[in-house]
């Protein structure tokens, strides 16, 4: 009996390490991407993203700080990879000028005693960069729009500008990252919504001050809103962080 006891024990603490490995598979530093474009009309930016998504390429938009909107793509390993890929693209007709933009590597905050934010904590960020969105339509374009893939596409965009990729869809985001109690929420966390953990409907980025900003339906802008609001707190399901 007791070598039974300690082989169930063992299993267990396989199957929990096996998970926690799974939970964090897709989660992982984004490489070199390719960024192409530079409009003043976030239309053209949302047409050349559709283009792009309609021959498979996981492409988004974005406003820099100058106001200009361009499109991103890509997670390579080496600079010469993402140029390799930007020829090829090139030579095809399906982009113009292209950039090569670097990775980022962002630091996590050393643990204190100190709970304020600082301006260079991946989350404050992850949660700036969010607000820059704010006002912008944002529409997944291309073939393969599925229900709740703007939102989605929004959070992986941010993500993505801020060094780490995320999963595509709003249900496979909230599969990975650690769990965070709604009373610990800090900035840059990942708010999901729904009717249940397994129909996971809607997820935007907390900034702060009980705020969040999402991409709320087709058609519409990014927008900040309210966590607390009747409309969000009765289908909050949980909160991720990923850092």
């Amino acid at each position: 009996m007791r070598f039974l006891y300690f082989v169930f024990l063992f299993l267990l603490f396989f199957a929990c390490t096996s998970s926690l490995q799974k939970r964090h598979t897709l989660i992982e530093h984004a490489g070199y991407a390719i960024q192409v474009g530079a409009f003043a009309d976030v239309q053209n930016a949302i047409n050349l993203t559709a283009r792009l998504q309609d021959k498979g390429i996981d492409a988004f938009y974005f406003k820099k700080p100058d106001g200009l909107f361009v499109v991103r793509f890509g997670s390579y390993n080496s600079k010469e990879a993402a140029e390799q890929k930007a020829k090829i693209l090139l030579s095809k007709g399906l982009i113009s000028d292209y950039y090569i933009a670097p990775p980022v590597f962002l630091k996590k905050a050393p643990a204190t005693k100190d709970k304020r934010r600082h301006d260079d904590d991946i989350g404050v960020i992850i949660a700036k960069t969010a607000e820059r969105f704010v006002g912008i339509p944002y529409k997944w374009g291309g073939n393969n729009v599925v229900e709740g893939m703007d939102c989605s596409g929004f959070v992986k965009a941010v993500y993505n500008l801020c060094g780490i990729n995320l999963p595509r869809t709003a249900k496979e985001q909230y599969l990975h990252g650690d769990d965070v109690p709604k009373n610990d929420l800090s900035e840059g966390d990942l708010v999901f919504f729904g009717t249940s953990k397994n129909h996971i409907t809607h997820v935007g980025i907390y900034v702060g001050n009980g705020l969040i900003v999402h991409a709320p339906k087709r058609g519409d802008v990014i927008k900040r809103a309210d966590l607390s609001s009747d409309y969000f707190s009765k289908r909050f399901i949980g909160a991720k962080r990923y850092y």
